[in-house]
C-alpha cells in the first residue's frame, strides 16, 4: 500500500504575501443602490431565491422570501439578468447614479432562450454569450431529460461533444475530436482525479442526478486549468464550492428521479441543504444503475452499470471571510462488453494436466474518497478583491474483475491506485479604470501505481505546478483579454520495467526508466466585438503547451482497454498547439444563433502508431509523435416562428490528421445534424427531433473500421410547474422511435455492438428553496 508523499506547503508563502496588499490603495468609489422584485410572469407570485447578476461586475445576488433583492454598486450603466433553473428574463439596461436607489423588478417564464450560466470559462459567474471562450452550460432541469451512467451518455447530444466508450458505463466526453489526456474532467472546479483518460474501458465517477450544473468549454483552457486541458474541460458543478459563496436561511432539498426501460434505468438522488445564519450545511447521496441494454439485433451481454454517490459538507460564510469543507465518497461497478475476447485466461491445473477456464466476462469496479476544502478572502478594498484557495486529496482506485463460471468465480485481474493532491490558489483584482482580471498558482503532488496482468507502467510520482494569470481589458462595445500560463510537470517511476518480452522472439530486460521533466508556457489573446444588438464577434488565439501523458511515456504492455499492446517511449517531447476560434453570436427577441469555427495545429501531437505486428493477440502500437491539425465548425440555431413553435437547428464536424503523411487520426467524429420543433405552452413543451450523422467509410486510421452513417428519430416531452418555493419537473423522452441499427465511430467495441434501440425514459425533479 503507498500513501501520498506530502511536499512541504512552501507554495502558502505566496498568498500569505500577497494577501498583504489588502491595506493597499483603497478603490473607494461612488455608489449607488439597485434593488427590486423577481415574480413568475404567469401569475405574479414572488420567487425565493431567484438568482440577479448583473453582468458587467459578475456580481450576484438573490432573492428573499419575497422575491426582493438589493445590492451596491458602483455608479454606471449595467446590463442585469435573473434567473432560476429553466425560468428566465430578457436582460435589461440600466444606469446607476452616485447616491441614489433605482428600481428594477423582474418577471420570470419558461422559454426557450434562456441565459445559460458558466463559472468555468474565467473562473467567475457569468453568462456563456458574455464569455469570451466558447461554453455551454446545463442546468439540473436540462440534466434530468439526460441521466445516465456514464458522462459521455450525458453529454453526447451537446455542440462538438461526442462519446467514446467501451460500453456505456465507461462513456467519456469527445471534445472537438479532442480525446483522453487533452480532455479535462473537473468537479468543481479541481480535476476528478480518476484514470478514465488513460484507457477507454475507465469511466468517470460523476452521477449526473446529484448535480446542479455541468459546463463543457470548449477549445484549450490551458491558461487556467492546465495542459491536460489542451482540448477542453468539463466541469461538474454540485454548488457548493463554485457557484454558491452566501449564506441563506432555512432549508432547501432537491430530489430528482429516472427510469428508462431499454436499459431498465433506474436512478435517483437527495440534496439538502440548511443554512443558520452565516452557517450553511448540506447532505446528499443517491445514484443509478442499468441493466445490459437492449438493440434491434438483441442484448448486449455484460453492458450493465452502477453508480453511486454520498456527500456531506460544512460551510461558513462572512461579509469578508469564506470557508467549506467537504467529503464524497462514490463507487461503482460498470460491465466492459466483449473484453474476453481480448483476454487470454489459462489456469494450470495440478500435476501435468492443465485445464482451461474460460473467461466469460469483465468488469470495473471503482471507488473514490474526495476531501476537499475552499476558502479565502473577498471585498478587501484594495487592488486585491478576493483571493480563493481550494485544496483537494483524491484517493482513486478501481480493479478490473475477471468473471468466470456464471459469476461464481471473481478474480482481480488488474488493480489500479491513484492518490492526488492538488491545491489552486487565484487572487481576483479589483477593476481599475477599464482593467480587471485574475492570477494565481496551481500545483499537484499524484502518486500512480498498479499490479497485475495489465500493469503496463512502474510505480510513477507525478508532480506539477504553474502560475497564471488572464487579464481583461473591456471598453463599451469591445472586451479584451489575454493571459499566460507557465507549467512545470515531472515524471518519477519509482522502480523498474520489463521490456522486451514476446518481441520478434527477444529477450527481456529489466529497464530502469528515466525521469521527465517538462516546463512550457502558454499564451492567449482573445477579442469580443458587440456588432449589434444582441450579436458579437469572438476571437481567441491560444498557444498551447501539454507535457506527454504518464502512459504514454512508461506504458508497455497488452492494453485491452485501448485494443493495442502498447510500446511507450520515454523520450517523447511536449506537444505544442497553436489554436484559432472564431464564433459569431446572436441572442435577442425570437432568434439564437452561433455560429464557430476552429483550427488548431499541433507540432508534436503524441498518438498511437501501429507497427503491424501481433503481440498478445492486439496490434502493437508504439507512442509517436508527428504534427497534426484539427479543423472543425459548430451551428446552433434556434428560432421562434410563433410564440408557441420553434425550430432548431444544429451541425458539427471536425477533421484531424497527420500533417506529414495526411493520415486521419482515430476516433474522429463523423458529421452531424441534428433538426427539431419545439412546440410549447405555458410549462409544456413537446419537442420531436431528428439526428443525422455521416459515415466514417473513408479518412480512417489505419486500424480502423469503417462505420455507416445513421438517422435517428427522438420524441421528447416535458412539463414544468413553477412555484414560490417549490419546482416540479415532468420529462419524457422517447429514444430511436424507429428502432434504428446504428454504430458510433468513436466506441471501441463498435464492430460488436450497436448503440441502444428503442426505449423509454421518465425524469421527475421537485425543488424546495
Amino acid at each position: 500500500m503507498m500513501f501520498l508523499r506530502m511536499r512541504p506547503l512552501r507554495f502558502l508563502y505566496l498568498p500569505a504575501a500577497l494577501v498583504i496588499c489588502w491595506a493597499g490603495v483603497s478603490s473607494a468609489q461612488d455608489s449607488a443602490r439597485l434593488q427590486g422584485q423577481v415574480r413568475f410572469v404567469n401569475n405574479g407570485q414572488p420567487i425565493h431565491s431567484a438568482t440577479v447578476m448583473v453582468v458587467e461586475l459578475s456580481k450576484v445576488v438573490e432573492t428573499d422570501a419575497e422575491g426582493r433583492y438589493a445590492m451596491q454598486l458602483p455608479a454606471g450603466s449595467y446590463t442585469v439578468i435573473a434567473y432560476t433553473n429553466s425560468l428566465t428574463a430578457p436582460s435589461a439596461a440600466v444606469e446607476v447614479r452616485s447616491g441614489e436607489t433605482r428600481s428594477l423588478d423582474f418577471a420570470l417564464e419558461l422559454t426557450p432562450l434562456k441565459h445559460e450560466i458558466t463559472v468555468t470559462a474565467e473562473d467567475i459567474q457569468q453568462t456563456a454569450f458574455q464569455a469570451v471562450q466558447s461554453v455551454s452550460s446545463l442546468d439540473s432541469i436540462d440534466l434530468s431529460r439526460r441521466h445516465a451512467p456514464g458522462l459521455g451518455e450525458v453529454l453526447k447530444d451537446q455542440p462538438g461533444v461526442s462519446k467514446r466508450s467501451f460500453g456505456p458505463g465507461s462513456s467519456r466526453p469527445v471534445i472537438r475530436g479532442f480525446d483522453g489526456d487533452r480532455v479535462l474532467i473537473m468537479q468543481d472546479g479541481i480535476r476528478v482525479g480518476s484514470l478514465a483518460s488513460q484507457s477507454g474501458d475507465h469511466g468517470e465517477p460523476i452521477d449526473s442526478t446529484s448535480l446542479e450544473r455541468l459546463e463543457v468549454l470548449k477549445g484549450p483552457a490551458t491558461l487556467l486549468y492546465g495542459s491536460n486541458a489542451l482540448g477542453g474541460v468539463v466541469n461538474a458543478l454540485s454548488g457548493h464550492f463554485e457557484v454558491h459563496t452566501q449564506p441563506h436561511e432555512g432549508t432547501r432539498a432537491k430530489v430528482s428521479t429516472v427510469a428508462g426501460s431499454a436499459d431498465r434505468h433506474l436512478g435517483g438522488s437527495l440534496t439538502a441543504e440548511h443554512g443558520v445564519g452565516q452557517w450553511l450545511f448540506w447532505v446528499g447521496g443517491g445514484g443509478q444503475r442499468t441493466r445490459d441494454y437492449e438493440t434491434p439485433q438483441g442484448e448486449i451481454t455484460n453492458s450493465a452499470s452502477r453508480i453511486s454517490n454520498a456527500r456531506a459538507g460544512l460551510g461558513y460564510y462572512g461579509e469578508k471571510a469564506f470557508a467549506s469543507f467537504g467529503y464524497t465518497y462514490n463507487d461503482g461497478r460498470y460491465g466492459i462488453p466483449f473484453a474476453q475476447e481480448f483476454h487470454g485466461h489459462e489456469e494450470e491445473g495440478e500435476g501435468d494436466g492443465g485445464e482451461e477456464e474460460d473467461l466469460e466476462a469483465v468488469d470495473v469496479a471503482f471507488r473514490r474518497h474526495n476531501l476537499r476544502f475552499a476558502g479565502g478572502f473577498r471585498s478587501l478594498g484594495s487592488w486585491i478583491n478576493s483571493f480563493k484557495l481550494s485544496l483537494n486529496y483524491t484517493d482513486w482506485g478501481h480493479d478490473e474483475l475477471e468473471v468466470f463460471d456464471g459469476g461464481e468465480e471473481i478474480e482481480v485481474g488488474t488493480a489500479f491506485q491513484n492518490r492526488q493532491f492538488v491545491y489552486r490558489g487565484v487572487f481576483q483584482q479589483a477593476q481599475r479604470g477599464l482593467l480587471s482580471g485574475s492570477f494565481g498558482f496551481w500545483g499537484l503532488s499524484r502518486d500512480y501505481d498498479v499490479s497485475g496482468e495489465e500493469a503496463l507502467s512502474p510505480p510513477v510520482d507525478e508532480s506539477a505546478f504553474a502560475l497564471f494569470t488572464l487579464q481583461e481589458i473591456d471598453f463599451e462595445h469591445v472586451k479584451l483579454q489575454f493571459g499566460g500560463r507557465l507549467e512545470h510537470n515531472r515524471f518519477k517511476p519509482q522502480g523498474p520495467q520489463l521490456r522486451g518480452q514476446g518481441n520478434e522472439g527477444g529477450e527481456a530486460e529489466l529497464l530502469r526508466l528515466p525521469d521527465r521533466d517538462f516546463t512550457g508556457l502558454s499564451g492567449g489573446v482573445g477579442a469580443r466585438f458587440d456588432l449589434w444588438e444582441g450579436g458579437a464577434f469572438v476571437a481567441n488565439f491560444v498557444s498551447s503547451y501539454r507535457a506527454p501523458a504518464l502512459e504514454e511515456l512508461y506504458n508497455f504492455g497488452p492494453h485491452v482497454g485501448n485494443l493495442a499492446f502498447e510500446v511507450g517511449d520515454p523520450d517523447l517531447v511536449r506537444e505544442r498547439s497553436n489554436g484559432l476560434d472564431l464564433s459569431l453570436r446572436h441572442s435577442k427577441g425570437r432568434v439564437r444563433a452561433e455560429a464557430s469555427f476552429f483550427y488548431y495545429d499541433i507540432d508534436d501531437f503524441v498518438f498511437l502508431a501501429p507497427t503491424g505486428q501481433i503481440e498478445d493477440g492486439l496490434i502493437e502500437a508504439d507512442f509517436s509523435q508527428g504534427d497534426s491539425r484539427f479543423v472543425g465548425s459548430e451551428l446552433r440555431l434556434d428560432v421562434g416562428v410563433h410564440d408557441s413553435v420553434w425550430l432548431n437547428f444544429g451541425l458539427d464536424t471536425v477533421d484531424a490528421q497527420l500533417t506529414g503523411s495526411g493520415e486521419s487520426l482515430p476516433r474522429i467524429p463523423p458529421l452531424r445534424a441534428r433538426l427539431g420543433v419545439d412546440f410549447r405552452h405555458d410549462g409544456f413543451s413537446f419537442k420531436p427531433e431528428w439526428v443525422v450523422a455521416d459515415g466514417r467509410k473513408e479518412d480512417i486510421f489505419a486500424s480502423e473500421t469503417p462505420t455507416g452513417g445513421y438517422g435517428v428519430v427522438n420524441l421528447a416531452a416535458s412539463y414544468t410547474l413553477p412555484g414560490r418555493h417549490l419546482l416540479h419537473h415532468f420529462s419524457l423522452n422517447v429514444y430511436n422511435v424507429g428502432d434504428k441499427l446504428y454504430r458510433n465511430h468513436l466506441s471501441f467495441i463498435k464492430d460488436f455492438a450497436p448503440e441502444i434501440g428503442r426505449g423509454v425514459s421518465l425524469a421527475y425533479t421537485v425543488e424546495l428553496f
